[in-house]
């Protein structure tokens, strides 16, 4: 057994010994639990695991758009510079994924849903939003969860760009909901008055999301 923990100690992840790190998250995670920060099916990650759908998309910041359709007074159209322009914020959440993994403390930087929501008139009996992504990926939520004061489009993960695998240029930042309806490569959303149901919720997932509720599978 001292044999197997020697060579344990010896194996390094970024510079720091494997177990050092594990022993380190396994702290973290109880002290998540006790603070109730962690939902129940989770665990805790220091990573920040990649998962999704298909291939990552190429960026062409001069043919990128960002629009705004559905039940709006007006449709909007937003060039990538034009989208920039936008008023920023910082906010800090935690990250839930349905595969079971939560990473805690993550820093984002974008423009939040309700600075873009002020640059549309929504109709009455909106009340449904159908976010739309690259290749076709759509997420639906409902706009009231939207228009919570922590949900934004980020730009930035822990003061660095966001990479093109975690959903760079712009990723939907969602933290109260399973990861899957924080969509990446975001280029829009459609304003409806039913809920329609968006890629993987058509493919079994819940239509809502709670991880409190561990609304992974099927059901609406």
């Amino acid at each position: 057994m001292a044999v197997v923990w020697a060579r344990m100690m010896f194996v390094r992840v970024d510079g720091e010994p494997a177990v050092l790190i594990e022993t380190e998250r396994r702290r973290l995670e109880k002290k998540a639990k006790v603070e109730g920060r962690l939902p129940p099916g989770q665990s805790l990650t220091l990573k920040w695991p990649v998962l999704h759908a298909g291939s990552v998309p190429r960026f062409d910041a001069g043919k990128w758009d960002f629009k705004i359709s559905g039940m709006v007074e007006e449709p909007l159209r937003l060039t990538w510079e034009e989208f920039r322009a936008l008023p920023q914020t910082e906010v800090t959440s935690d990250f839930h994924c349905v595969t079971r993994w939560s990473r805690l403390d993550n820093r984002w930087k974008g423009v939040l849903f309700t600075d873009v929501m002020k640059l549309v008139k929504p109709k009455p009996g909106a009340e449904f939003v159908l976010v739309l992504a690259e290749e076709g990926y759509t997420a639906n939520v409902p706009l009231a969860d939207l228009l919570r004061p922590e949900v934004l489009f980020t730009f930035e993960h822990d003061g660095e760009p966001l990479t093109a695998e975690h959903g760079g240029p712009l990723r939907l930042i969602v933290p109260h909901l399973y990861a899957w309806k924080s969509v990446k490569w975001v280029r829009g959303f459609e304003l409806l008055d039913y809920d329609r149901l968006g890629f993987w919720e058509r493919n079994g997932y819940h239509a809502y999301g709670d991880p409190w509720r561990e609304q992974r599978y099927s059901g609406r």
